[in-house]
């Protein structure tokens, strides 16, 4: 593959630059999976994708090589399993992403927790899903008996999809985020038997996951995270869309307004105290959240 003529098309700038077509980006970003592409070229294409964003059929074509090489987990027989990206963690408020995990698989969904975390400024969920006893698998087939024995398992990115990885790990160097930040929460371990959760920061990125989870297919749901992270926000539930098979529907709506903090939940970035406010609202001793409540709902509804 000619780099140095994709680099030409896309890296005009925002408004020069040219769009690949879906076999293009495929074979591209099945390159940079396997590592093919010299540092210079890679940086340059990152950088690039990172200035004039990726098109539709960019990210369908790099989703077309993530299936090709991601490893697939298997699902007990039931309700689909929620697959829940996490590569965010805690900064402020306190992180209810287990607690989404939990309650579903307390109702009898499986749940797949997958993602990687090197962020110095935040909280690792990983570190709050060890103090809750959810410890990443050792491979698919450990998550696989994870989900058959208790419903719920983790399992970090390196094992799903080792190419990318390297991939994001490139933000320390480089300052900022690339296409495979915006990929890696699209991975789909359960091809056929999931649901995945999709979470975007920025409110230009909905409209542009809403066209693709169309054509994407399967089902999965979309909202506006928390901090990067997929739970629904306490403080103002956001809007969640619900996709099967490239028909879309409202599945929760979202609330006008501002989020000021939320009486009987304090911000707890902190591990020890995130995992024991999780503990006491699935316990019954604090109360959940009405948005978690709705996008767990929601989740159920879906998975089965």
């Amino acid at each position: 593959m000619n780099y140095g003529a994709i680099i030409k098309e896309i890296g005009r700038g925002a408004k020069g630059a040219r769009d690949l077509d879906t076999d293009t980006a495929a074979a591209l970003f099945g390159d940079m999976l396997d590592g093919r592409i010299p540092e210079l070229e890679l940086g340059a294409i990152l950088i690039a994708f990172r200035i004039k964003s990726e098109a539709l059929p960019e990210l369908l074509g790099f989703k077309q090589a993530m299936d090709a090489r991601s490893a697939q987990v298997q699902v007990p027989a039931g309700p689909r399993c929620v697959v829940l990206p996490t590569y965010n963690g805690a900064r402020r408020q306190a992180n209810l992403m287990p607690l989404v995990a939990m309650l579903l698989a307390r109702e009898g969904v499986p749940v797949l927790i997958q993602g990687r975390h090197d962020f110095d400024t935040r909280v690792s969920p990983f570190e709050l899903l060890d103090e809750l006893d959810l410890r990443p698998a050792a491979d698919t087939a450990e998550a696989a008996a994870q989900l058959a024995d208790r419903r719920l398992a983790c399992i970090s990115l390196q094992r799903l999809l080792p190419g990318l990885d390297p991939l994001l790990a490139l933000r320390t160097r480089m300052g900022v985020r690339a296409s495979g930040h915006t990929m890696a929460k699209l991975i789909d371990p359960c091809r056929g038997r999931s649901v995945r959760v999709v979470a975007v920061t920025h409110p230009e990125y909905l409209e542009r996951m809403d066209a693709f989870l169309r054509l994407d297919g399967g089902r999965s749901m979309l909202l506006r995270g928390t901090e990067g992270e997929i739970y629904a926000n306490p403080r103002r539930c956001p809007e969640m869309k619900a996709y099967v098979d490239g028909e879309t529907r409202l599945a929760v709506a979202g609330e006008e307004g501002g989020a000021p903090p939320l009486p009987g939940l304090p911000d707890l970035p902190g591990v020890t105290d995130n995992a024991a406010l999780i503990r006491a609202m699935l316990a019954g001793d604090a109360p959940i959240p009405a948005p978690i409540t709705a996008q767990v709902a929601a989740l159920r509804a879906l998975a089965h």
